[in-house]
């Protein structure tokens, strides 16, 4: 049975696109580190019974990833559309303070972690699947004019070469991948001043992964459709 898989559901961006999806009579599951703790996803669950499956993830752990693929395919669960949301930022970063241990979280949770799930879960795409990688464009290393997030830009701009060399990886299975920024959106990573509801902006993505074509294949979009320098 075909289902979109969502990273980081619990919150923000990834519950979001949850909620929309369920919406429209999609089938999902949802990943989070805490199912347990994951309340709204466990209401969403009881108010749509048979079309949520809430599992545990935490990226961009091996043995994680390993679970979760052995759980998709004990379940027989095929996956139609991949959106790997779960990321994280760093805080307060400026010249002089940026720290390895910055680096790395945000390299594993925004780069890795999807890079790594998606290898993993290969085998459970169905011909054709969509995989979205939210990036941002913070990532776009020809519209960089501060220095702003650096370890966030830098790992978004990991993960924008990523879902390249995914994009060709996976195009023999008429796979699409893209990297797609959500634009500034007001979610505990974006802050209160964003101009964007994350209902707008997921209402918004969800077009722009309706329409995605072939040609689309290793491009970078934002929320609107329109393409964004690398």
């Amino acid at each position: 049975m075909t289902h979109v898989l969502v990273t980081g559901a619990n919150r923000g961006l990834g519950l979001e696109f949850v909620r929309q999806l369920l919406a429209r009579g999609e089938r999902v599951v949802a990943t989070c580190r805490q199912p347990g703790r994951a309340l709204p996803l466990n209401r969403l669950a009881g108010e749509h019974p048979g079309h949520l499956v809430v599992l545990p993830l935490t990226l961009p752990e091996p043995r994680s990833i390993a679970e979760l693929a052995r759980e998709l395919e004990a379940l027989d669960l095929r996956i139609g559309l991949l959106i790997n949301n779960a990321g994280a930022t760093v805080n307060g970063e400026r010249l002089g303070t940026i720290a390895l241990e910055g680096l790395h979280h945000a390299f594993d949770a925004n780069a890795a972690g999807p890079l790594l799930l998606t290898q993993a879960l290969a085998q459970r795409l169905e011909p054709s699947a969509r995989i979205v990688n939210l990036s941002s464009s913070l990532g776009s290393i020809a519209g960089t004019r501060a220095l702003y997030t650096p370890s966030y830009a830098i790992s978004k701009a990991a993960l924008n070469m990523a879902s390249k060399l995914l994009s060709v990886a996976l195009a023999d299975r008429g796979a699409i991948v893209v990297a797609l920024s959500p634009g500034w959106v007001r979610t505990d990573m974006g802050g209160a001043g964003a101009p964007l509801g994350a209902d707008e902006s997921v209402a918004a993505m969800l077009r722009v992964i309706d329409g995605l074509k072939p040609s689309d294949n290793g491009r970078f979009l934002a929320q609107t459709g329109a393409a964004i320098d690398w």
